[in-house]
């Protein structure tokens, strides 16, 4: 789009509306409230699971202590006879490991070959760990008859030599005290955080009003000034952080004065400049009505008509110059443009008024497309208004030349053969209704403003320096290329 410079200003209307409908105003305090309270609204399950799974571990190291010691008691009442293997209850297992009323005890010795020796079948055969360390004791989790069961196990050799064959003992024990101890860890974890995750939201509430208090300060400022009133805002007592703001918001206030003044500047050299033609164009209409020689008469209503001219051309420009600082990418769509095409466009609507003063009107081009993303329309207000510029204060028999190079950037140049430009006027020139000392050519003083003008929403740079020949100048313009190709009228 074209908005760089002075041209990027925007219906504050229209940005509102697109503001709210893309959400991009949004409530300061909600969105801070909202980025603090979501990931603790998300942290906070995670921390469900990882605290159950804590209290889980905590309920099962007493009670897998308790199974080590039945499984090494249960290891110890076993006696080797011969080749069998057998065990010495000194009162009926029943009574030893199905004591507990809460849970199920199941508990098993089981040979090399996977033989139960004595106990329960239903403990599944665990494999042997590849290095046998004494006295140690293993854990698993398993099924049995459908209920989740803890088995401690432990692996003992049948007869003193180290390769005499393994007997497994094995003790296993429903979950429900386990469940049961997991649940009162969680739930006293767990219900205080109910109460103080409430009073958090509450605290962080109450900070964050605290917090953005400086904001509705600095509103209530803003609010209570005049509209009129564009001095710059105090950053005494003001929070670091809203102090880059406050810069940015004086700056600003800052160009939209000097944007002001200018405005006021031009109004008044506009209206001083329609003034002079009209108030011409009024007394030689006073004249002519009193004129009786046919003749003269016509003499006048010929200068009637080279000053209703002068006035409808100062008007254009002047529109001309309005329509681009307020060109915005709604009302001038940009679309690739091809320079060579819109260069040779001019040239050809004003060959006829450069034959009329006898001046050689060249064009020179690359032969190949010059693409520049712009607006047509501008682009060729400003080309018309360097061609025509040049026309004009070129004297009888002269030449201009219209060229363009294509570098790593788009250059367009207007070399005439006229009066030139004082090194020391050369910037002045661009500046509105400024018209160098010398001339006899009539002018509105803002062909060269509407350039610049336009060249400044083009993110382009515009020059105007002596030509190497000695006599006119040569103006240039350096434009950022497109590569890309474009759909006509996209942003």
């Amino acid at each position: 789009m074209i908005g760089v410079g002075r041209g990027a200003r925007r219906n504050s209307k229209d940005a509102g509306k697109e503001g709210r409908r893309g959400g991009q105003f949004n409530s300061l305090f909600g969105e801070i409230l909202d980025w603090m309270l979501a990931p603790l609204l998300f942290l906070w399950p995670i921390s469900i699971i990882v605290t159950h799974n804590v209290a889980d571990n905590i309920a099962n190291e007493p009670y897998d202590r308790a199974m080590a010691e039945s499984v090494r008691t249960l290891a110890r009442l076993i006696v080797m006879d011969g080749v069998s293997v057998k065990v010495d209850f000194p009162a009926p297992p029943r009574t030893l490991f199905r004591a507990d009323q809460d849970d199920t005890v199941y508990y098993q010795v089981a040979d090399h070959q996977g033989e139960v020796v004595a106990g329960d079948w239903e403990i599944p055969w665990a494999p042997p760990p590849i290095r046998l360390l004494p006295d140690e004791v293993l854990y698993r989790d398993a099924v049995i008859q459908g209920e989740e069961v803890r088995i401690a196990y432990q692996f003992l050799r049948a007869f003193p030599e180290p390769t005499s064959p393994l007997v497994l003992v094995q003790i296993a024990e429903t979950r429900n005290k386990r469940a049961e101890l997991a649940s009162q860890v969680v739930t006293g974890v767990l219900l205080p955080q109910f109460a103080i995750i409430p009073l958090a939201v509450v605290l962080v509430w109450v900070g964050l009003s605290r917090g953005i208090a400086p904001l509705n300060r600095l509103q209530s400022v803003i609010r209570r000034r005049r509209p009129t009133d564009l001095s710059p805002i105090s950053s005494a007592g003001v929070p670091e952080e809203l102090r880059p703001l406050i810069v940015a918001f004086n700056e600003m206030m800052s160009r939209l004065e000097e944007n002001l003044q200018a405005q006021q500047r031009f109004i008044a050299d506009a209206a001083h400049q329609m003034r002079t033609p009209l108030t011409g164009l009024r007394m030689q209409t006073e004249l002519a009505l009193v004129e009786t020689d046919p003749e003269l008469l016509h003499d006048s209503l010929s200068r009637i008509a080279r000053s209703t001219e002068r006035a409808s051309h100062l008007i254009n420009q002047l529109l001309t110059l309005a329509r681009a600082e307020s060109s915005s990418e709604k009302i001038y769509a940009v679309e690739q443009v091809d320079l060579e095409v819109l260069m040779r466009e001019v040239a050809h609507d004003l060959f006829p008024r450069a034959q009329v003063k006898n001046i050689d009107l060249g064009v020179e081009d690359t032969g190949w497309p010059l693409l520049i993303d712009g607006n047509p329309v501008l682009l060729r207000e400003m080309i018309m208004n360097l061609v025509d510029n040049a026309i004009k204060y070129t004297p009888e028999g002269g030449s201009v030349t219209a060229r363009t190079q294509a570098t790593e950037f788009a250059i367009l140049e207007i070399e005439d053969t006229g009066i030139g430009i004082p090194e020391e006027d050369s910037e002045r020139v661009f500046e509105r209704f400024y018209r160098v000392l010398g001339s006899s050519e009539d002018g509105s003083g803002l062909g060269l403003p509407i350039v610049r003008e336009i060249a400044e929403l083009h993110r382009a740079s515009v020059t105007l320096k002596p030509s190497p020949t000695g006599q006119g100048s040569i103006a240039q313009i350096v434009f950022p290329r497109s590569y890309t190709r474009r759909t006509p009228g996209a942003d």
